[in-house]
């Protein structure tokens, strides 16, 4: 009987995958032997794979220029990162060696900028795509990019009295883009997204608070759709619905040129992730096509502004298990030596699954368990996947370390847990390492953080 854990992945996925395979009974992720990785530095140990960052963007690229020489589409293609995927430096360098642009979402995104245009990462001919809600102190960032020179940022109007802000603290003639207030899914608690101007609004707005001011040119209209890029007929409908309102506008606003399809690709968060980037995005170019066909006007430019889909399939956390308990007959913990909570928050958050895997022992055998984490609320544990609702792993065996992977993390989880501050029941932020290659191929590695110290969190809290 084939009871190993080796033998539930290969029966259950079609493995080995592209980036993860097993070695002498250890799991490689992206040809990187973890274990070694766990006898360097420990764990519990955050990972961020930087080329696979890289790989990300050229795939996107490689897909949206295929799908518009196929449909023989005129507009050009422009990837956006989203900053607030993440934030940090060598996240952003290696994406800026892939000739991409930039979306913002908070004045603190705009510090960033400059800091990139200092360190002549970018230039001031980048897009700069200014989406959200803005506080004055956004906007005032916004201005002070635009007066220092930087030739395409876009601030995307959020609201009407946004426009006011910019007419009466720019000198200089700037490009604008305008939301649309998207509908949310069906079984969403309320049915139109908070941001935004509405679908019947924008043309009206358009003729009388832009149309004629000189100082302003309206070149792109944007959609956001939080769900991402999926293949149901809501993302459809909605995207129908962008297209022929871009259609009304530029008839009435010869200089509109852009359409930006907010809402990213999936990330692969289970083995058996199936989604079909080629047919997805081949699609979406041929609808935009056919209703400006229809419509009789040129086809807009393309915007995506790609955060998670980035950087998310490049990040890792590894755990140790520190025990096991048997809680009743049926339910078996597996104590890791951290948080849930603190170092994954969309587990517990929006029940997010990411891809789980044992590190080490997968020729033992395996049993289903619970995973908890070492805060004391109820909602710090980990007991079911993408693809069903257990977890196995192998079997704990006394004097046998076990260590295990949740792979596919690279997004958001670092801002939304607050990455070097407090976290829940002073839980410490794991050891960050940056994992890259050389020029001959071998992966070199990087301490970028420390261990969270306890003087720091004193310090945080006032001691």
């Amino acid at each position: 009987m084939k009871n190993k854990y080796i033998d539930l992945i290969e029966q259950t996925f079609e493995f080995p995958q592209e980036e993860f395979k097993v070695i002498d009974n250890e799991l490689y992720f992206h040809d990187i032997p973890l274990m070694d990785i766990i006898k360097q530095y420990g764990t519990p140990l955050k990972i961020s794979y930087l080329p696979k960052i890289s790989q990300q963007i050229q795939k996107a690229k490689r897909l949206f220029h295929v799908a518009m020489a196929k449909a023989d589409y005129q507009g050009d293609y422009y990837y956006c990162y989203c900053t607030k995927s993440s934030h940090f430096v060598h996240v952003l360098e290696e994406g800026l060696k892939n000739d991409i642009h930039l979306e913002t979402s908070s004045a603190f995104d705009i510090h960033i900028i400059e800091e990139l245009l200092k360190m002549e990462l970018i230039d001031k001919e980048k897009f700069i795509v200014c989406n959200g809600f803005k506080k004055q102190s956004y906007m005032e960032k916004i201005c002070d990019l635009i007066h220092s020179g930087f030739e395409n940022v876009v601030p995307v109007l959020d609201n009407k009295n946004e426009l006011d802000f910019y007419d009466n603290a720019l000198k200089k003639n700037t490009k604008l883009g305008i939301r649309i207030a998207s509908e949310e899914e069906p079984m969403f608690e309320f049915y139109t997204s908070r941001l935004g101007i509405r679908y019947k609004d924008i043309v009206p707005f358009y003729k009388s608070k832009i149309k004629n001011n000189r100082k302003f040119q309206l070149k792109m209209l944007h959609f956001f759709i939080n769900t991402g890029i999926k293949d149901n007929a809501y993302y459809w409908n909605e995207l129908h619905k962008c297209v022929n309102i871009y259609c009304q506008l530029k008839k009435v606003c010869p200089e509109l040129d852009s359409l930006n399809i907010g809402g990213g690709f999936p990330v692969k968060n289970s083995l058996g992730f199936d989604y079909d980037y080629e047919y997805i995005t081949e699609e979406i170019i041929a609808q935009i096509k056919k209703i400006c066909t229809k419509n009789k006007v040129e086809e807009p430019h393309i915007f995506t502004e790609f955060g998670a889909f980035t950087v998310g399939e490049s990040g890792a956390v590894l755990y140790s298990v520190l025990d096991q308990k048997q809680q009743n007959d049926r339910e078996l913990w597996n104590m890791i030596n951290s948080s849930f909570m603190t170092t994954l928050p969309d587990i517990w958050a929006s029940k997010q699954r990411f891809i789980l895997l044992a590190v080490n022992n997968w020729e033992s055998e395996y049993e289903r368990i619970n995973l908890g984490g070492l805060t004391c609320d109820s909602q710090d544990y980990y007991n079911s996947e993408a693809h069903a609702n257990a977890v196995f792993l192998p079997k704990i065996r006394n004097g046998v370390e076990q260590y295990i992977g949740m792979f596919h993390t690279g997004a958001y989880q670092e801002t939304l847990g607050g990455f070097g501050g407090l976290q829940h029941c002073l839980i410490p932020s794991p050891k960050m390492v940056i994992i890259d290659k050389d020029e001959e191929g071998e992966y070199t590695t990087k301490l970028f953080a420390k261990e969270q110290s306890y003087k720091s969190m004193m310090k945080n809290l006032g001691f």
